[in-house]
């Protein structure tokens, strides 16, 4: 059976609202443990691959592999100029994220390129802030600031010293357009959504994705002796492709819709916690004692903005008929 398209509008109950908000909420914890994971993952095979070349593999192995679900549930019509342009404008944020960050980590360190990245959360705020007028209540206002300074402490394990002679440089520059892209993606994601299934977005969002990657990796992709890569750097493309790319983007752009943008990203702010426990699981040293109040600071500033941060209304479900 599959699902013909429809612009009928069912509007929820409560309870529907009530089940939708819950089940957003469990999809960001899973996407945001399998986003952690992707660190380990990446960081045992990057040395054996390009790094640009590795995501635009994560986004083409991605695509393949969602093409015959899309297909199956929604067909895949060819979307049209005008919806091109909305899923290519989602995808150029996220290769605008990768890209800049693998430019900058020639010029700058992986310490500063990870207290930029805290800064996720607030940059989604302001652009949610004057795309839909959302005001931060004052939870939020609080919150965003607590998570931020939280964050920051646990990249820098609650060394102040380290922080206060942290320098900004060329690549610092790069990084930080690319997080102001990745920042702009979860509201965007809200913006654009034009009712169509979630899953054909993704499928798009990934398939022009993997387009730009192309055009950007091309004059590697010769270079590379496709047959000398070991196994493992072929399994762990597979496991970035299909959970911490195809999996996550999906449950992104779903939850955008859904609990808003704010609160998807103030996910963020788990991550440093999950990538410690994830080390501590895989055998390395437990975290000094100094970065535990930053966790604390996170867990609440994560907490809050979920209880008590923007809401959303969730956008009215469409019934569709089946036809076998």
């Amino acid at each position: 059976m599959r699902a013909k398209p429809c612009n009928q509008p069912v509007h929820a109950t409560p309870d529907v609202r009530a089940s939708s908000l819950s089940r957003g909420h469990l999809l960001m914890l899973l996407a945001t443990v399998l986003v952690a994971t992707s660190f380990p993952v990446g960081a045992a095979i990057t040395n054996e691959l390009d790094s640009l070349v590795l995501t635009f593999l994560r986004f083409t192995f991605a695509a393949v592999l969602f093409a015959p679900i899309v297909i199956w549930r929604h067909g895949l019509n060819w979307p049209g100029v005008r919806d091109l342009v909305r899923y290519g404008t989602l995808s150029a944020c996220l290769v605008g994220f990768f890209w800049g960050m693998f430019v900058a980590l020639r010029y700058t360190s992986a310490l500063n390129t990870a207290t930029i990245f805290t800064l996720t959360p607030v940059i989604t705020a302001a652009v949610s802030a004057v795309l839909f007028r959302e005001k931060l209540n004052t939870a939020a206002q609080i919150a965003l600031p607590i998570g931020l300074v939280g964050a920051i402490w646990v990249v820098f394990r609650g060394n102040i010293g380290a922080l206060m002679s942290l320098e900004f440089g060329f690549g610092d520059g790069i990084f930080l357009a690319g997080t102001i892209a990745l920042g702009f993606y979860s509201p965007l994601v809200k913006y654009f959504h034009r009712g169509e299934p979630i899953a054909r977005m993704t499928f798009w969002t990934l398939a022009t994705g993997a387009l730009w990657l192309l055009l950007l990796s091309a004059p590697r992709l010769s270079d590379i002796d496709w047959g000398a890569l070991p196994a493992s750097v072929y399994g762990g493309i597979a496991y970035l492709a299909t959970f911490t790319t195809l999996v996550t983007f999906f449950v992104i752009q779903w939850c955008s819709t859904i609990i808003g943008p704010v609160k998807v990203m103030s996910y963020t702010y788990l991550n440093p916690a999950l990538v410690l426990i994830m080390g501590i699981v895989l055998g390395h040293d437990a975290p000094p004692l100094t970065i535990y109040p930053g966790l604390a600071f996170t867990g609440v500033a994560t907490l809050v903005l979920q209880r008590f941060g923007p809401t959303v209304v969730p956008a009215p479900e469409s019934t569709c008929e089946t036809e076998v």
